[in-house]
C-alpha cells in the first residue's frame, strides 16, 4: 500500500524503522558523483518503464525492522570508509519510514543521496533539508514521460520535483535513460535543451540495458537505432549548455 504521509510519527523510535530493503550495493563510485557510497535499494515502484531491469523491486511490501537493522549494522562497520549512503529503488519516496532512516544516516556522519523519479513532490520537498544530493530521473518531455513510464500524470509531478530542487539550492543532477524504442536522437536533444533552459546544470544520459527488461520487447534490437558514437557526438555538442554532462553505460 502506498503511504499517504511522508513523515514518521512524532518522536518515532529509530528502532522501529520499517523499510523493505530489496538489496544493497556495498561500495560504488557511480551512484553519488565524486563520492564513495553504498546504495540501499527499497522495494516498490509506481512506474512501469519498459526498459526497467529491476522488475523484481516493483511490487510494494511492508518492511520488517530487522531489514533496516541489518543496514544499520553494516553502516556502523563502514564509518570512516564510506562517505555517503544513497537511497534508491524502486522508488524510495514511496515509504513513510524513509525520513527517519535518512535522519539516522545523517546522524551517523554520512552524506545522504537519493535516486527518485519525482512522483511525490511534496514528500521530496519535505526531505530536502536532510539530503545532500539528489539524482532526478527525467524520462521524457511532457506526455512522452508518461508514455515511457507507463503511468498518466507523472510528468507534472516530476516537473514539480524539479522545481523544488532548483529552488532548494541542493546539489543535484538530472538523468535520462535512453532506449531507442522511446527516443529519436532529435528527441534526446530537445529534452536536454529543455532541461538546460529550466536551469539544470548537471545532466547524465544513460544508455538503457537490453537484458532482463520489464517489457521483453525492449530486449530486442531497434531497427535504425543511432550508434553510440552519434549519441556521444550529441553529448559533446550539448556540453556548452551544462556545467557537467556525461554519457553513461
Amino acid at each position: 500500500m502506498i503511504a499517504t504521509d511522508l513523515d514518521p510519527p512524532p518522536f518515532a523510535s529509530l528502532d522501529g524503522i520499517r523499510l523493505p530493503v530489496a538489496g544493497m550495493t556495498q561500495m560504488t563510485t557511480l551512484d553519488y558523483p565524486d563520492h564513495l557510497a553504498c546504495v540501499v535499494f527499497l522495494q516498490g515502484c509506481p512506474l512501469r518503464c519498459g526498459y526497467c531491469h529491476n522488475g523484481h523491486m516493483m511490487a510494494p511490501r511492508r518492511g520488517d525492522e530487522s531489514e533496516w537493522q541489518a543496514v544499520r549494522e553494516f553502516l556502523e562497520s563502514r564509518r570512516g570508509l564510506l562517505e555517503a549512503v544513497v537511497f534508491s529503488g524502486g522508488e524510495p519516496t514511496l515509504h513513510n519510514a524513509l525520513p527517519a532512516a535518512v535522519r539516522e544516516v545523517k546522524e551517523m556522519g554520512f552524506k545522504v543521496g537519493l535516486h527518485t523519479a519525482g512522483p511525490y513532490p511534496a514528500r521530496l520537498s519535505r526531505l530536502l533539508p536532510w539530503l545532500d544530493w539528489v539524482g532526478l530521473d527525467v524520462k521524457g518531455r511532457g506526455g512522452d514521460f508518461d508514455r515511457i513510464c507507463g503511468r498518466p500524470g507523472i510528468w507534472q509531478r516530476n516537473s514539480q520535483s524539479l522545481m523544488a530542487l532548483l529552488d532548494g539550492g541542493i546539489d543535484f543532477e538530472c538523468r535520462t535513460t535512453v532506449h531507442w524504442r522511446d527516443f529519436s536522437l532529435a528527441e534526446v536533444e530537445r529534452l536536454a535543451l529543455t532541461l538546460a533552459d529550466c536551469g539544470v546544470r548537471r545532466y547524465a544520459i544513460q544508455v538503457a540495458r537490453t537484458r532482463q527488461c520489464l517489457d521483453p520487447a525492449y530486449c530486442q534490437p531497434v531497427e535504425n537505432a543511432p550508434p553510440r558514437a552519434m549519441l556521444a557526438g550529441l553529448v559533446k555538442r550539448l556540453a556548452p549548455h551544462f556545467e557537467r554532462i556525461e554519457l553513461r553505460d
